[in-house]
């Protein structure tokens, strides 16, 4: 990304960012060494291990296969902290002014076999305390995988509800391909949504099957990726009507298999549908990009115009999970950057 470019310079909103798909090569390699974890020179020979690279293949097993790499660097409280500010640094240093951070406690813990609220409290307190330093709004999404025990989804559905006030606004499901999914109760989302919570469904990444239950069973009001939503002219009414948010990542969508080729994405003809669209980055350390990069793809890829870039920002803000007082006023930020005028 060229500092030159217009859309670096915005201030911009970011629904789905990773905690694990966000860590520094520097830093992983930091952590390998001072633990004996792995035997390597320099940070270069870990990359293979921890990224999917535009040669890569393009699978979801393959790009699931990085997870497992990364998820053994999680190895202390300190670990932990660090991984947690230096994820909200660099989201500032993009000028992402509102960032909703996903993050799986279930996973984080399994390293060191922490108690999920000591995960949940090491992130928040480390990533809530460097946004106050960088200017960053941010806010977090608990996350727990549809192969996981209904027991683990229910603990980090009561983790979130109790986290509320610490800045917790939502859950997050995500779907690793390589297990067979079970469906977690909808009665436990509805709940969580009545104590004030928004739910984020993965789905349709990399078929539609997900898809049709995320948002007439499940109740999602944002869906990461979807990009088989237009095969479906039902599902795409009820989504239109529902106001439910596509978050799109196009290197995501493009590396972890979802699509073939990036100028094929739906992006472009999920907007002529009318579908809210939340501009994403996802996994960011993974595939080595920014949120600018991806305004860059939209633009240069797909042909989509500085308005339309600036009216999906505004989109994923309003598709946040932020509480409608502070929502109001980032809008105000938001259409002053914009288009020179108060909103």
């Amino acid at each position: 990304m060229q500092p030159g470019d217009t859309f670096f310079h915005w201030d911009k909103v970011d629904l789905h960012r990773d905690l694990e798909g966000s860590l520094r090569l520097s830093t992983l390699h930091a952590i390998a060494q001072e633990h004996a974890l792995l035997r390597m020179e320099n940070a270069s020979e870990l990359e293979s291990l921890v990224r999917v690279d535009p040669s890569d293949p393009h699978r979801p097993d393959f790009f699931l296969s990085k997870l497992d790499s990364i998820r053994k660097h999680f190895i202390d409280q300190a670990a932990i902290e660090r991984f947690s500010r230096e994820v909200i640094e660099d989201a500032a240093a993009d000028h992402v002014r509102y960032l909703e951070l996903c993050f799986a406690p279930a996973a984080l813990a399994s390293r060191g076999n922490f108690p999920l609220e000591a995960v949940c409290e090491w992130v928040i307190s480390a990533a809530s305390a460097e946004a106050e330093t960088q200017a960053v709004d941010v806010r977090y999404l608990l996350s727990f995988d549809q192969h996981e025990p209904v027991a683990v989804a229910r603990e980090v559905t009561e983790l979130a509800i109790a986290l509320h006030p610490r800045g917790v606004v939502g859950l997050d499901l995500t779907n690793d391909q390589r297990y067979p999914a079970a469906t977690p109760p909808a009665g436990m989302l509805r709940h969580a949504h009545d104590q004030g919570l928004g739910i984020a469904v993965h789905a349709s990444g990399w078929g539609s099957g997900k898809l049709t239950a995320a948002i007439r069973e499940l109740g999602a009001t944002r869906i990461a990726h979807g990009v088989h939503i237009l095969e479906d002219q039902d599902l795409l009414r009820e989504a239109r009507e529902a106001e439910v948010c596509f978050e799109v990542g196009l290197t995501s969508d493009l590396r972890t298999g979802a699509l073939q080729d990036l100028a094929s994405h739906p992006l472009p003809g999920m907007l002529e549908a009318g579908l809210q669209i939340a501009l994403t980055t996802d996994d960011p350390a993974i595939f080595n990009i920014t949120l600018s990069d991806e305004y860059r793809l939209a633009m240069d890829v797909l042909g989509l115009s500085l308005e339309t870039l600036k009216g999906m920002t505004l989109s994923a803000l309003q598709s946040s999970f932020l509480d409608p007082k502070s929502k109001r006023l980032l809008e105000r930020h938001f259409v002053a950057q914009f288009w020179g005028k108060e909103g």
